[in-house]
């Protein structure tokens, strides 16, 4: 027999959704997103969620390697100035070319992570759209409950009508 959650969890899960519906709402009727959504960029990559995905990621983890390369750039700037001209050339050759190495890594990183994501919420939802519909269900059609408990026990007598 199928054990049952006690109404607690329920209801935090029913509040936990109320929350994150409130969020999503909020986010969606922001002006600055809605502007964003109705631009050519926006349009295509509404069509493309996995490439939105992936931009999205890419950018998160391309800040600190291009914040780095900047600080590099306006080091070896400051140099410059002091008369060490061949020394800002070289450091930026090296520096762009790390930053060439470092980025065409991530993009990769990001590809693998948004593929990840996709399959793990794929996986999550449909796990739980079966485990709230096999849940439905019984709770629609008790007899079905006493259908399961005859099959996996191969007893019989178990449901009496």
């Amino acid at each position: 027999m199928a054990k049952e959650e006690p109404p607690s969890i329920l209801k935090d899960l029913q509040e936990l959704q109320r929350k994150l519906s409130l969020l999503i709402e909020s986010f969606q009727n922001n002006s600055k997103v809605v502007a964003f959504v109705k631009s050519p960029v926006g349009q295509y990559l509404d069509r493309r969620p996995f490439l939105a995905l992936t931009v999205l990621v890419f950018i998160a983890v391309s800040a600190v390697p291009i914040g780095f390369f900047v600080f590099l750039v306006v080091l070896t700037s400051l140099a410059a100035l002091i008369g060490v001209i061949l020394l800002e050339g070289l450091f930026i050759a090296v520096g762009g070319l790390i930053l060439l190495f470092v980025l065409c890594g991530l993009g990769f990183v990001s590809l693998a992570m948004s593929g990840t994501i996709i399959v793990s919420y794929v996986v999550i939802s449909s796990l739980i759209n079966y485990w709230f519909s096999s849940r439905s269900l019984i709770q629609q059609n008790p007899s079905i409950d006493c259908q399961l408990a005859m099959k996996s026990a191969d007893f019989e007598g178990i449901c009496q009508e």
